[in-house]
């Protein structure tokens, strides 16, 4: 079974950081790249970040630049995102999702970034 499970969310403080962590069970995630994406409440899902299947090359929304890090671990079939400096604006329902055929979702892990 395809599968893909979040962690690593929560509450912090403006400034502060987390690292969510994505787990990917049921496929071979390493021949796949590898996405973030948010939805805040009452907007649309947008990418936060990309990397490809041997993580040579990352991708980022212009709102994180510089203050996300997208990493994998292909030996633990997990995919990482280092969110620094978060900001009230970064509160939303954090998703992955790899290029597989299926295009699997995980269920999601929330941030929320307070003043």
């Amino acid at each position: 079974q395809v599968q893909l499970v979040e962690s690593g969310g929560g509450l912090v403080q403006a400034g502060g950081s987390l690292r969510l962590s994505c787990a990917a069970s049921g496929f071979t995630a390493r021949a796949y790249a590898m996405s973030w994406y948010r939805q805040a409440p009452g907007k649309e899902r947008e990418l936060v970040a990309q990397i490809t299947s041997i993580g040579d090359f990352t991708n980022y929304a212009h709102s994180v630049k510089g203050r996300f890090t997208i990493s994998r671990d292909n030996a633990k079939n997990t995919v990482y995102l280092q969110m620094n400096s978060l900001k009230p604006e970064d509160t939303a329902v954090y998703y992955c999702t790899a290029s597989h055929p299926i295009r699997p979702w995980g269920q999601g892990t929330q941030v929320n970034v307070s003043h």
